[in-house]
């Protein structure tokens, strides 16, 4: 039975308690906030060196409980693994292979998960990706449609366009593109859940004669340039540090000349593209985005501009991943009930900590958001964007 706590613990100034399983408790600083409550008695030694991604390990397994709400636990829970760990060496770069059967399988295990669990915490139109908020009082659901528009208006969609949407999820954003711009759209996923629900969103719409989806990976897009705008929304971090010239090489040869491509992805704080320290990134590629890889701006930015486009314009959306998350993370809190109905246990804890954590990890800066804008040029060099920004906000 352990009768107290290791030193190193007990000199932290921390609002959390540790309950442990043999009845004790440990305040390791006033008016605790959260609490631990540790079931395995083999977890106390982790508790000199805890790694996010052990400390995550733990509650996903159940060997661990936390009380509290969510965004207290990530935050108090950094503190924690901050203080002991210090500034340790981060992760080094992941590097692994991404061929279609590996890819298929991993965008299966993260959103085949349940669509009618995604719909308790996304909005309506189910935009799994950063919204864009105008001003602080904007909704969800008004936020993403504001990301929709600005997409449609960075890409200068006309009516008619032939727009590919690589990664359309359950084809919120192709349809919005058909029904406000007057789009032509082919909509792409690797998801077969997102597929059923996505075509019944279609056809609900009556927009089958505009809008199309298919499964289809991004390798086999056709290469005749049929496109005259080509957008990627959350779907390049499932590409792999090895591929990103070949991605960037498929997006060029999708688009006409004079066509516009708009690659919108999450990015990663380091250049060379390891994840962020103390295991946060780890926990996200073993239990959330198994074989993800977030480039730096840099790697995606050259690749693009190796494969022959032009890059018009970058922007950052960071803070509005972390409201996006925050907006998340809150809607599926206040429905674990529900939830808890349609997914594992398991799988539940592990999203809570995902997004709660993202929201946090945004927030702090250890990743972004980039929505990179690039054009085809024609074959004398000219292009057909308008000299300023100015239409975009008109």
């Amino acid at each position: 039975m352990l009768a107290q706590l290791p030193p190193v613990l007990q000199s932290l100034r921390l609002p959390l308690r540790l309950k442990l399983w043999d009845g004790h408790e440990f305040d390791l600083g006033p008016k605790p906030q959260v609490t631990i409550v540790v079931k395995d008695p083999q977890l106390i030694s982790q508790f000199t060196h805890p790694s996010l991604e052990e400390l995550g390990a733990a509650f996903v397994e159940g060997k661990l409980e936390l009380e509290g709400t969510i965004g207290e636990v990530i935050r108090v829970c950094d503190e924690l693994s901050e203080a002991l760990l210090k500034h340790e060496v981060d992760d080094q770069p992941v590097r692994s292979e991404h061929d279609k059967e590996t890819d298929a399988a991993a965008i299966s295990y993260h959103y085949d998960l349940s669509n009618d669990f995604y719909q308790l915490w996304l909005d309506r139109d189910m935009a799994y990706s950063c919204a864009y908020f105008k001003t602080e009082q904007d909704t969800l659901e008004q936020a993403q449609q504001n990301k929709f528009e600005h997409l449609c208006r960075k890409l200068r969609l006309q009516k008619g366009d032939y727009l590919l949407d690589v990664g359309c999820g359950w084809g919120g954003l192709s349809r919005f593109a058909a029904r406000e711009f007057g789009a032509k759209v082919l909509g792409i996923t690797l998801s077969k859940e997102q597929l059923k629900l996505g075509r019944q969103r279609v056809k609900d719409e009556g927009l089958q004669n505009q809008v199309k989806l298919q499964i289809l990976d991004y390798r086999d897009i056709p290469q005749d340039g049929r496109f005259d705008k080509v957008v990627s929304v959350g779907m390049f971090e499932h590409v792999g540090h090895a591929n990103l010239a070949l991605y960037s090489e498929r997006l060029f040869g999708a688009v006409r000349e004079g066509g516009l491509v708009m690659n919108h992805g999450i990015t990663a704080k380091h250049v060379d593209g390891r994840p962020v320290g103390r295991g946060a990134g780890s926990f996200i590629g073993r239990y959330v985005f198994p074989h993800g890889e977030l480039p730096h701006l840099s790697m995606i930015a050259a690749s693009i501009s190796h494969a022959g486009l032009e890059i018009v314009d970058v922007e950052s959306l960071r803070l509005h991943y972390a409201r996006t998350l925050k907006h998340w993370s809150d809607r599926l809190e206040s429905q674990l009930q529900a939830a808890s109905t349609l997914v594992p246990e398991r799988a539940l804890r592990i999203w809570r900590l995902y997004l709660a954590g993202c929201s946090y990890a945004f927030a702090k800066g250890w990743i972004n958001l980039h929505q990179i804008l690039a054009v085809k040029p024609y074959a004398d060099g000219h292009h057909d964007l308008p000299l300023t920004r100015e239409d975009l906000y008109r």
